[in-house]
């Protein structure tokens, strides 16, 4: 099909024909069988290392139903937070705390929703953010990056707000599942398939829309959510620089290990440090 083209290109009358004894052919007219052949050396030898059909994703899982489980544990903390107001107060992203030194707020305020509302918009987004992420850098390694990116949220939220502040919800981590799915384009560090800029500037412009798409609202907290989406960017971009090793089962083991350490610690010394019981 490529040659009818190169052909059709240069003005040569050619018919594509097929059977059994021969497959594909090319057929041209005597006179034309020497321009015809020359020009098909000439395109093969131009396009010897670019090829027609390229990967848009690589082989492999691309999305991983196991964002199921972090659903499950969002709405296993809703319902738990929700029977006392003292495992809210513990745990809930304020100001004044973190200048104390309580770091744990930065991973506790994740698992708590004002409402039924605000938890069922954070899972719906989660859930299939979450899914494509773990389905391109691995299960375990997927969800730490991505709850790692939710607590620089709640720390930039810290740093930019005064004491006063308030927060709490799974809006960073969401975001910041974003920003590892905008820098890991499928074919971005793949140069022989993609090469220069393009693919990466495609990737952080499809991100941005969808973050100011998302993120940007009306009483929503926009520097958690854009410090989410940053740390995203700059997890996935040291991601993908081992990214044949993050899908290895040992490293997504101990990555799942650490993800689950990063939830039950924290909350561990909040419901301590405060008194509220389990």
């Amino acid at each position: 099909m490529d040659w009818s083209l190169v052909l059709a290109s240069q003005g040569i009358a050619h018919v594509i024909d097929q059977n059994e004894g021969t497959g594909w052919t090319l057929a041209v007219a005597a006179a034309d069988h020497a321009s015809a052949l020359n020009a098909i050396r000439l395109y093969r030898a131009e396009n010897r290392h670019w090829r027609w059909r390229r990967p848009v994703f690589q082989p492999g899982w691309f999305f991983d139903w196991a964002s199921l489980l972090w659903v499950l544990l969002a709405v296993s903390f809703y319902g738990w937070s929700a029977a006392d107001a003292g495992r809210r107060a513990a745990g809930m992203m304020t100001g004044t705390a973190l200048a104390r030194g309580e770091w744990w707020r930065l991973f506790t305020a994740t698992w708590l929703h004002a409402d039924l509302g605000h938890l069922l918009s954070n899972v719906g987004f989660g859930f299939l953010f979450l899914g494509l992420v773990m389905g391109r850098y691995g299960p375990g390694v997927g969800l730490l990056a991505a709850y790692l990116a939710g607590a620089g949220g709640n720390l930039a939220a810290g740093w930019a707000y005064d004491a006063s502040m308030r927060g709490l919800g799974a809006s960073g981590v969401v975001m910041g599942a974003l920003g590892l799915l905008s820098v890991q384009s499928p074919a971005l560090f793949r140069r022989r398939h993609s090469p220069g800029f393009q693919p990466l500037a495609l990737g952080l412009m499809g991100g941005m829309l969808l973050f100011v798409f998302l993120g940007v609202s009306q009483g929503s907290d926009v520097v958690a959510h854009f410090g989410g989406f940053i740390t995203g960017l700059v997890l996935g971009a040291l991601l993908a620089l081992g990214r044949r090793h993050t899908r290895r089962p040992g490293i997504n083991l101990a990555a799942g290990i650490l993800f689950a350490a990063l939830v039950i610690v924290p909350w561990w010394r909040a419901v301590i440090r405060s008194g509220a019981g389990f």
